[in-house]
């Protein structure tokens, strides 16, 4: 684990971010200053693996997205896409359990493996096995390995379906990998809210450490969704980029010239704790989450409210949970996914909420493409970091901005300077919204001040 740095006494921090006037969880209220801080992150993205790689990546103006390769499960379906790095099943598992495991399962353990190291933490040894928690979001969950399966009964019929094929597919399969793998016997749990899905895990993280159920949680959300029936799905529904030449500027949020989406894949998990319990082993924290909001738009199945106002009632809600007026935001991680409509409706969502005092927006989907399920956590890991370094990746392929999505977008290059707060949303299928805050971190030591490169 990275050696931690004494607090700067000249830091903002983030006073009123953990009162009892903060979102309560369901069963009890919130408890008084009790802060929960990030201390381990795990990233698997189509721009590459470790939470440090990736955001440096991203602040470099790098992009993942590309063709797809022949003999890829997608080539041929679509015309761009942000692929993960490969994850052998043996690296996260014992070789006699990797049957028929779908490939969303085993980004999560990646991820998660990679978080938990990052934050030092021995089940057992740093946390009762009873006080940690694991809630691990997807949207499609393990639509591959069905599709699979499904091939092999149509051609063979029922005996050659594999007899691991629900424990390898199921949507909660990834929560419960990680805390059979782990010994995790605290809470668990697997948001399936499609592309809020993610978020709503690390919601729920600062839910169960406010209401004292847990003194660490695994979150975060895994997708794996680059197969022709979704590719299908998605090309028949006019949702994905079509027409550019280069797969690397299809992706171009808020931009004039935008048709759409890039559909990619991976996994994001932070590690979440009680700020007293982090500081009792000794260990650094990245950033505070702070606040949640979520909403619902009630309207269409597939499109949000045109006025954004839905998306706005979550961020406000998560404002009132962190404490915070819009002023004190310094930085949105917008969900611009590069669609017409979904742009423009978070766009007016974020005029709506924060008026004259606009803070720096970007979406980081330029780069990534659309991960579904675990879009919020992979951009909750870079909200994490765009706190703790002070730098903001800018938004790929936004060259001629869209006059309905007229805001301090950051664009071009990186943008680097002190992040009070920032805050991420996550929208989804269905009309979910997601917001999150986070804020710097309270723990005795951080990883690194804003705009330190390790």
């Amino acid at each position: 684990m990275a050696p931690g740095r004494q607090r700067h006494p000249g830091r903002p921090v983030i006073a009123a971010a953990h009162t009892a006037a903060a979102h309560s969880a369901p069963g009890g209220t919130a408890a008084a200053g009790t802060a929960a801080v990030v201390t381990g992150l795990g990233l698997v993205t189509p721009v590459g693996r470790k939470a440090l790689e990736v955001f440096e990546a991203l602040t470099a103006g790098r992009s993942g997205i590309g063709p797809v390769p022949e003999g890829h499960p997608a080539f041929g379906w679509l015309p761009a896409a942000g692929i993960a790095p490969a994850i052998d099943g043996r690296e996260v598992l014992p070789p006699t359990e990797t049957r028929c495991v779908d490939r969303f399962v085993l980004l999560a353990l990646a991820a998660a493996d990679d978080a938990l190291a990052d934050a030092g933490i021995v089940v057992g040894r740093d946390v009762a096995p009873d006080r940690i928690a694991v809630v691990l979001g997807t949207g499609g969950a393990g639509l591959e390995t069905f599709e699979q399966q499904s091939h092999r009964r149509l051609e063979r019929g029922r005996p050659a379906v594999s007899p691991y094929l629900l424990p390898g597919m199921l949507a909660n399969m990834a929560a419960a990998r990680i805390a059979i793998k782990y010994g995790a016997r605290g809470y668990s749990s697997a948001p399936v809210t499609a592309c809020a899905a993610g978020a709503q895990a690390i919601a729920e993280a600062l839910r169960l450490i406010r209401a004292g159920d847990a003194d660490v949680v695994v979150c975060g959300g895994s997708e794996s969704s680059l197969h022709p029936t979704v590719a299908a799905a998605f090309t028949n529904a006019r949702a994905l980029a079509q027409g550019w030449d280069d797969p690397a500027q299809a992706s171009r949020p808020f931009d004039a010239r935008r048709n759409g989406f890039v559909l990619g894949e991976g996994s994001a998990v932070l590690v979440v704790e009680r700020a007293e319990h982090a500081d009792a082993r000794g260990v650094a924290g990245y950033a505070d989450l702070v606040g949640w909001g979520g909403s619902t738009d009630a309207h269409h199945p597939t499109m949000p409210r045109p006025d954004g106002s839905g998306a706005a009632a979550a961020m406000r809600l998560a404002l009132r949970s962190a404490g915070l007026a819009p002023g004190d935001v310094d930085y949105v991680n917008a969900h611009g996914t590069g669609t017409k409509l979904g742009d423009q409706a978070e766009s007016a969502a974020l005029r709506d909420v924060f008026g004259s005092a606009q803070p720096a927006v970007s979406s980081t989907k330029g780069s990534t493409g659309h991960l579904l399920g675990a879009a919020g956590a992979v951009e909750a890991v870079v909200s994490v970091l765009a706190v703790a370094r002070g730098e903001l990746p800018p938004t790929l392929n936004l060259d001629d901005p869209d006059p309905a999505c007229d805001l301090d977008h950051v664009r071009g290059a990186a943008r680097t300077g002190p992040v009070r707060a920032a805050l991420t949303n996550s929208f989804a299928f269905g009309g979910h919204n997601l917001s999150l805050i986070f804020g710097p971190p309270s723990t005795r030591a951080t990883r690194f001040q804003p705009g330190e490169i390790r």
